[in-house]
């Protein structure tokens, strides 16, 4: 079995910060991408940033210059640091990473439960 927790959400004034986390558990054998979606109420689910295991990072254009994402490759963990978000941030956070499971040839994404992220005005 494999388990991604997610932590860290909340509510949060605009302009002020939040970081969340994701631990990956279970019988892994390697992670390649890590990433974090959102899903607004009414919504489609959205790409928010993804890291690749060395490190090499991708953001949605809306949160460039106050999202940042980091990993740690030991601890099999992804985070993201929202800096100054808005309201329109606004929405449950769910972390992915795309993984090998022991006894498997390949790789397949795995979803956490998510965390909900309120950001007041």
């Amino acid at each position: 079995q494999v388990q991604l927790v997610e932590s860290g959400g909340g509510l949060v004034q605009a302009g002020g910060s939040l970081r969340l986390s994701c631990a990956a558990s279970g019988s892994i054998v390697s992670i390649n991408k890590m990433g974090w979606y959102r899903q607004a109420p009414g919504k489609q689910r959205e790409l928010v940033a993804d890291i690749t295991y060395d490190g090499n990072t991708n953001y949605a254009d809306s949160v460039k210059g106050r999202f940042t994402i980091s990993r740690d490759n030991a601890k099999r963990s992804v985070f993201l640091q929202m800096n100054s978000p808005k309201p329109e941030d606004t929405a449950t956070y769910y972390c992915l990473a795309n993984l090998r499971r022991t006894g498997y040839p390949i790789s397949f994404d795995y979803w956490g439960q998510g965390t909900q992220v309120t950001v007041s005005s």
